[in-house]
């Protein structure tokens, strides 16, 4: 990647998003955060410019530098992710760190955050805009839509669906040939054996729905 990177956001993933650039000796340019209490402070360095919004900083994306959304909230991270597209005519670049491993053989989208040690097997395919915390195992021919949150030391087994907008918790295991429906929510450490609906959110081992 020879532009830098802005990164929207200062929270949450935004600190390991940094690392991830760091790993991949990438220059970041700078944070935008809608929190006005964080402008003008740093995070290992590197200076929180402004407001997400804001227009003096976002005309320099596309053409002197790339973005990336470090947003944990899916609708927020949405809105941004919108908002490059229409008014930057740009998508965000992905965030893949050094230690993590993907098959040659998968697809990946775009604005994808990808943390250290996290596995995407074969034939896998990966939609745009998702968030894989630490060592999170996503196994062979398993298709994840966008804005969908894995957790870390999650394990995702083969052939297994996850839809739009998807939240797995950290220490999930979904075994094999499952589907998890739009909008799901999946408690941490659960074990999924049978397949979730839409916004339907389960928990526990094996994993219930919550009523």
């Amino acid at each position: 990647m020879e532009k830098p990177v802005i990164i929207l956001g200062a929270k949450g993933i935004a600190h390991p998003a940094l690392e991830i650039f760091n790993s991949n000796q990438v220059i970041v340019y700078g944070f935008l955060d809608e929190d006005a209490s964080l402008h003008g402070t740093e995070i290992n360095n590197i200076p929180v410019l402004g407001h997400t919004e804001d227009e003096g900083f976002l005309k320099l994306i596309g053409k002197k530098t790339e973005a990336f959304v470090a947003v944990d909230d899916s609708k927020y991270r949405k809105f941004l992710v919108d908002m490059l597209l229409e008014n930057r005519k740009m998508q965000p670049v992905n965030a893949i760190h050094q230690r993590a491993y993907v098959s040659t053989d998968a697809t990946l989208g775009h604005g994808n955050f990808i943390n250290a040690n996290v596995t995407i097997g074969a034939g896998s395919e990966i939609g745009s805009h998702c968030i894989f915390h630490t060592g999170a195992i996503i196994d062979h021919q398993v298709k994840i839509q966008d804005f969908v949150q894995i957790g870390a030391g999650s394990i995702i087994n083969a052939e297994v669906t996850i839809e739009e907008g998807a939240f797995i918790g950290s220490g999930v295991t979904i075994v094999a040939g499952v589907t998890i429906g739009k909008g799901a929510r999946v408690g941490a450490g659960s074990v999924v054996i049978a397949s979730v609906g839409k916004n339907e959110t389960v928990f526990g081992n094996p994993a219930a729905k919550m009523k």
